[in-house]
């Protein structure tokens, strides 16, 4: 652990940053579980009656409950504008899921940046007495240049890990979007043909101006 003795400003800022994408990560993670954007318990309720729907969203706050909010008071609208305002508000969920997100891609950007400027950074003035390092013994010019140089392994190893997690944590909340359009779609379809719309009907709703 003798490199942290020579970490400098570039090597603490990029250790910071680790810190911070794990905590985004570990918190994305926590979030984004179908548990907690879909509780199995309100998509069993979703084909009950309305007054047991909203009990469910009321005990069991989601992402999934709020969306099924706005279908339960746009029920007395159209198909259409109900379809409309859902997504409106799903539109909101999937930027609430991406929380954090940013954060690691940034991350992912100037990792690598950073520890390269601290590199050139710790070379320049090396360099400087380069002349001085042949002239008498070039071991400290040696240890110095392997001082430098881990400013970008540190930032290659900050930044590799946090692409990956980045890629997949945006997989999963487009996988939960997905979920979440078919629950609501099921829904709506169900609530509105029980209203007593056939098919045709609803289809012929929809393509009014």
């Amino acid at each position: 652990m003798s490199w942290l003795n020579d970490a400098g400003f570039f090597g603490w800022t990029l250790i910071g940053l680790s810190v911070v994408s794990l905590a985004v990560v570990l918190d994305r993670f926590w979030a984004l579980r179908s548990a907690v954007t879909a509780p199995p318990e309100l998509v069993r309720q979703l084909g009950g009656e309305d007054s047991a729907v909203r009990g469910a969203c009321a005990a069991k706050p989601s992402a999934l409950g709020r969306l099924v909010g706005v279908i339960l008071e746009h029920l007395p609208y159209t198909r259409v504008d109900t379809t409309a305002a859902v997504a409106v508000a799903a539109r909101r969920e999937v930027l609430a899921m991406e929380r954090g997100l940013v954060v690691l891609e940034v991350i992912v950007g100037i990792a690598p940046l950073l520890g390269l400027v601290g590199t050139i950074y710790g070379i320049i003035p090396l360099f400087g007495d380069f002349g001085k390092a042949v002239a008498g013994d070039n071991t400290l010019l040696a240890k110095g240049i392997g001082a430098a140089l881990n400013k970008t392994l540190i930032g290659l190893l900050v930044a590799i890990p946090t692409l990956a997690l980045w890629s997949f944590l945006n997989k999963r909340v487009e996988a939960l979007a997905l979920e979440l359009e078919g629950h609501c779609d099921d829904l709506i379809r169900r609530r509105y043909l029980g209203r007593g719309q056939s098919p045709s009907e609803t289809h012929n709703r929809e393509t009014l101006p």
